[in-house]
Protein backbone atom coordinates (compact mmCIF):
# COMPACT_ATOMS: atom_id res chain seq x y z
CA UNK A 1 0.00 0.00 0.00
CA UNK A 2 2.99 2.48 0.50
CA UNK A 3 3.49 4.18 -2.99
CA UNK A 4 6.87 5.21 -3.91
CA UNK A 5 7.96 8.46 -5.86
CA UNK A 6 8.66 6.88 -8.67
CA UNK A 7 5.41 6.04 -9.14
CA UNK A 8 3.51 9.52 -9.05
CA UNK A 9 6.46 10.41 -11.35
CA UNK A 10 5.32 7.96 -13.69
CA UNK A 11 1.71 8.55 -13.08
CA UNK A 12 2.25 12.23 -13.37
CA UNK A 13 4.03 12.15 -16.95
CA UNK A 14 0.95 10.02 -18.12
CA UNK A 15 -1.87 12.75 -17.86
CA UNK A 16 1.05 15.25 -18.85
CA UNK A 17 1.59 17.23 -15.22
CA UNK A 18 4.91 18.13 -14.28
CA UNK A 19 5.88 16.05 -11.41
CA UNK A 20 6.72 19.32 -9.29
CA UNK A 21 3.70 19.61 -9.06
CA UNK A 22 2.58 16.41 -7.33
CA UNK A 23 2.96 17.97 -3.56
CA UNK A 24 0.66 21.10 -4.83
CA UNK A 25 -2.19 19.09 -5.50
CA UNK A 26 -1.85 16.45 -2.95
CA UNK A 27 -3.71 18.88 -0.74
CA UNK A 28 -5.89 19.95 -3.42
CA UNK A 29 -8.28 17.52 -3.46
CA UNK A 30 -12.14 17.99 -3.58
CA UNK A 31 -14.08 15.96 -0.80
CA UNK A 32 -16.72 15.36 -3.68
CA UNK A 33 -17.01 15.02 -7.27
CA UNK A 34 -16.05 12.00 -9.87
CA UNK A 35 -13.28 11.14 -11.98
CA UNK A 36 -13.75 10.63 -15.55
CA UNK A 37 -11.50 7.89 -17.77
CA UNK A 38 -11.68 7.31 -21.04
CA UNK A 39 -11.92 3.66 -22.62
CA UNK A 40 -8.84 3.96 -24.29
CA UNK A 41 -7.36 5.28 -21.40
CA UNK A 42 -8.85 2.09 -19.28
CA UNK A 43 -7.13 0.00 -21.62
CA UNK A 44 -3.85 1.71 -21.74
CA UNK A 45 -3.66 1.37 -18.34
CA UNK A 46 -4.81 -2.27 -17.84
CA UNK A 47 -7.28 -0.66 -15.30
CA UNK A 48 -9.42 -3.39 -13.00
CA UNK A 49 -11.69 -3.04 -10.29
CA UNK A 50 -12.51 -5.32 -7.69
CA UNK A 51 -15.17 -5.76 -5.14
CA UNK A 52 -15.62 -5.02 -1.51
CA UNK A 53 -17.42 -7.68 -0.02
CA UNK A 54 -16.94 -10.10 3.01
CA UNK A 55 -13.90 -12.55 2.92
CA UNK A 56 -11.27 -13.85 5.15
CA UNK A 57 -8.15 -11.63 5.80
CA UNK A 58 -5.18 -13.52 5.62
CA UNK A 59 -1.91 -12.16 8.22
CA UNK A 60 1.31 -13.96 8.07
CA UNK A 61 3.30 -14.45 11.31
CA UNK A 62 7.03 -14.49 10.79
CA UNK A 63 9.37 -16.29 13.30
CA UNK A 64 12.62 -17.97 13.22
CA UNK A 65 12.60 -21.74 14.08
CA UNK A 66 14.93 -24.63 14.55
CA UNK A 67 14.48 -28.44 13.37
CA UNK A 68 14.95 -31.46 15.22
CA UNK A 69 16.74 -34.29 14.16
CA UNK A 70 14.34 -36.03 12.85
CA UNK A 71 14.20 -33.32 10.29
CA UNK A 72 10.32 -32.96 10.28
CA UNK A 73 9.41 -31.07 13.67
CA UNK A 74 10.17 -27.40 13.50
CA UNK A 75 9.66 -25.16 16.80
CA UNK A 76 10.09 -21.46 17.60
CA UNK A 77 8.81 -18.65 19.62
CA UNK A 78 6.21 -16.03 19.12
CA UNK A 79 6.12 -12.62 21.06
CA UNK A 80 3.84 -10.09 22.12
CA UNK A 81 -0.22 -10.19 20.88
CA UNK A 82 0.60 -12.30 18.14
CA UNK A 83 1.04 -14.96 20.06
CA UNK A 84 -2.81 -15.46 20.70
CA UNK A 85 -3.38 -15.69 17.65
CA UNK A 86 -1.58 -19.34 16.93
CA UNK A 87 -3.98 -22.35 16.96
CA UNK A 88 -3.42 -25.41 15.81
CA UNK A 89 -3.94 -27.03 12.36
CA UNK A 90 -2.87 -23.44 10.86
CA UNK A 91 -0.61 -23.73 8.35
CA UNK A 92 3.12 -22.78 7.79
CA UNK A 93 5.56 -22.46 5.30
CA UNK A 94 9.12 -22.60 6.25
CA UNK A 95 12.64 -22.43 3.92
CA UNK A 96 15.80 -21.63 4.71
CA UNK A 97 16.80 -18.06 5.08
CA UNK A 98 19.48 -18.82 2.44
CA UNK A 99 17.62 -20.78 0.01
CA UNK A 100 13.67 -18.70 0.15
CA UNK A 101 13.02 -21.24 -3.39
CA UNK A 102 12.98 -23.70 -1.00
CA UNK A 103 9.88 -23.90 0.42
CA UNK A 104 8.36 -26.65 2.61
CA UNK A 105 4.65 -26.90 3.60
CA UNK A 106 4.13 -27.79 7.90
CA UNK A 107 1.38 -27.59 10.36
CA UNK A 108 1.11 -25.83 13.62
CA UNK A 109 0.67 -29.10 16.15
CA UNK A 110 1.88 -27.65 19.18
CA UNK A 111 1.13 -24.21 20.89
CA UNK A 112 2.46 -23.91 25.09
CA UNK A 113 2.11 -20.65 26.13
CA UNK A 114 4.77 -18.94 27.62
CA UNK A 115 5.19 -15.35 29.77
CA UNK A 116 5.95 -13.36 27.37
CA UNK A 117 4.07 -15.08 24.43
CA UNK A 118 4.04 -19.09 23.27
CA UNK A 119 6.27 -21.28 21.67
CA UNK A 120 5.08 -22.97 18.70
CA UNK A 121 5.90 -26.50 17.28
CA UNK A 122 5.23 -27.58 13.52
CA UNK A 123 5.14 -30.61 12.04
CA UNK A 124 6.52 -30.56 7.97
CA UNK A 125 4.74 -32.78 5.37
CA UNK A 126 7.88 -34.28 4.48
CA UNK A 127 11.79 -33.83 5.76
CA UNK A 128 13.42 -30.73 5.44
CA UNK A 129 16.90 -29.79 3.56
CA UNK A 130 19.53 -31.56 4.52
CA UNK A 131 22.04 -30.54 6.91
CA UNK A 132 19.54 -26.97 7.16
CA UNK A 133 18.76 -26.35 10.96
CA UNK A 134 17.65 -22.73 11.28
CA UNK A 135 14.22 -22.28 9.28
CA UNK A 136 11.99 -18.40 8.35
CA UNK A 137 8.72 -20.21 9.80
CA UNK A 138 5.58 -18.33 7.79
CA UNK A 139 2.44 -18.96 9.79
CA UNK A 140 -0.62 -18.39 7.64
CA UNK A 141 -3.42 -16.91 10.06
CA UNK A 142 -7.05 -16.43 8.65
CA UNK A 143 -8.86 -13.40 10.03
CA UNK A 144 -12.95 -12.61 9.83
CA UNK A 145 -14.59 -12.67 7.64
CA UNK A 146 -14.39 -8.98 7.15
CA UNK A 147 -15.58 -6.51 4.83
CA UNK A 148 -12.33 -6.16 2.98
CA UNK A 149 -10.61 -4.55 -0.38
CA UNK A 150 -7.45 -5.54 -2.27
CA UNK A 151 -4.49 -3.54 -0.56
CA UNK A 152 -3.61 -2.38 -3.95
CA UNK A 153 -6.99 -0.43 -4.12
CA UNK A 154 -5.97 1.75 -0.95
CA UNK A 155 -3.95 5.37 -1.24
CA UNK A 156 -2.73 6.40 1.59
CA UNK A 157 -1.58 9.93 2.33
CA UNK A 158 -0.59 11.09 5.58
CA UNK A 159 -3.70 10.41 7.76
CA UNK A 160 -5.76 9.04 5.18
CA UNK A 161 -6.86 6.36 3.35
CA UNK A 162 -8.62 6.71 -0.14
CA UNK A 163 -10.05 4.77 -2.27
CA UNK A 164 -11.76 5.14 -5.82
CA UNK A 165 -15.16 3.47 -6.18
CA UNK A 166 -16.48 3.30 -9.58
CA UNK A 167 -19.85 4.95 -9.96
CA UNK A 168 -20.39 3.50 -13.42
CA UNK A 169 -18.65 2.61 -16.26
CA UNK A 170 -15.30 5.12 -16.78
CA UNK A 171 -16.66 7.36 -13.77
CA UNK A 172 -15.02 7.29 -10.59
CA UNK A 173 -15.20 8.83 -6.86
CA UNK A 174 -12.92 9.06 -3.99
CA UNK A 175 -14.22 7.55 -0.86
CA UNK A 176 -12.02 8.10 2.54
CA UNK A 177 -11.58 4.87 4.21
CA UNK A 178 -11.36 3.54 8.08
CA UNK A 179 -9.42 0.14 8.16
CA UNK A 180 -8.67 -2.49 10.55
CA UNK A 181 -6.67 -5.47 10.16
CA UNK A 182 -4.24 -5.13 7.39
CA UNK A 183 -3.51 -8.43 5.75
CA UNK A 184 -0.68 -10.05 3.12
CA UNK A 185 -4.04 -8.94 0.44
CA UNK A 186 -6.82 -7.71 1.65
CA UNK A 187 -7.42 -5.24 4.06
CA UNK A 188 -10.47 -4.78 6.57
CA UNK A 189 -13.09 -2.04 5.92
CA UNK A 190 -14.79 -0.34 8.99
CA UNK A 191 -16.45 2.55 7.48
CA UNK A 192 -16.30 4.56 3.75
CA UNK A 193 -17.35 1.41 1.53
CA UNK A 194 -20.42 -0.79 1.07
CA UNK A 195 -20.64 -4.30 0.55
CA UNK A 196 -20.40 -4.67 -3.33
CA UNK A 197 -18.91 -1.74 -4.16
CA UNK A 198 -16.52 -1.94 -7.04
CA UNK A 199 -13.00 -0.10 -6.11
CA UNK A 200 -10.25 0.67 -8.48
CA UNK A 201 -6.99 -1.57 -7.50
CA UNK A 202 -4.64 -1.62 -10.75
CA UNK A 203 -4.79 1.97 -12.26
CA UNK A 204 -5.94 3.59 -8.87
CA UNK A 205 -3.20 6.20 -9.10
CA UNK A 206 -3.88 7.22 -12.30
CA UNK A 207 -7.22 7.94 -11.02
CA UNK A 208 -5.97 10.06 -8.05
CA UNK A 209 -3.53 12.26 -10.30
CA UNK A 210 -6.30 13.04 -12.58
CA UNK A 211 -8.74 13.99 -9.51
CA UNK A 212 -6.01 15.79 -7.86
CA UNK A 213 -4.98 17.88 -11.51
CA UNK A 214 -9.13 18.81 -11.28
CA UNK A 215 -8.76 19.91 -8.17
CA UNK A 216 -5.78 22.06 -8.59
CA UNK A 217 -7.70 23.61 -11.68
CA UNK A 218 -10.51 24.47 -9.77
CA UNK A 219 -7.98 26.18 -7.25
CA UNK A 220 -6.54 28.31 -9.84
CA UNK A 221 -8.76 31.56 -9.93
CA UNK A 222 -8.69 31.80 -6.33
CA UNK A 223 -4.94 31.66 -6.65
CA UNK A 224 -4.89 34.23 -9.34
CA UNK A 225 -6.95 36.31 -7.44
CA UNK A 226 -4.55 36.68 -4.38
Amino acid sequence: MFRCSAIRIAVALLVGVPAAAQDVRQHTRPPTGTTNVTTSQAEALTLTVSSAVSRLVQTWVRIAGTVDQTERILAGDVSGPDAALIKVGQRVRAFPPSAKSSMYQAFVTRVTPRATGAQVEATLRSAGRADVKRYVMEILIEQGPFLSVPNEAIIEEAEQRIVYVQQQEGQYAPREIHIGIQGELYTQILAGVDDGDQVVTFGSFFIDAEHKLKGSEHSSPAQSAR
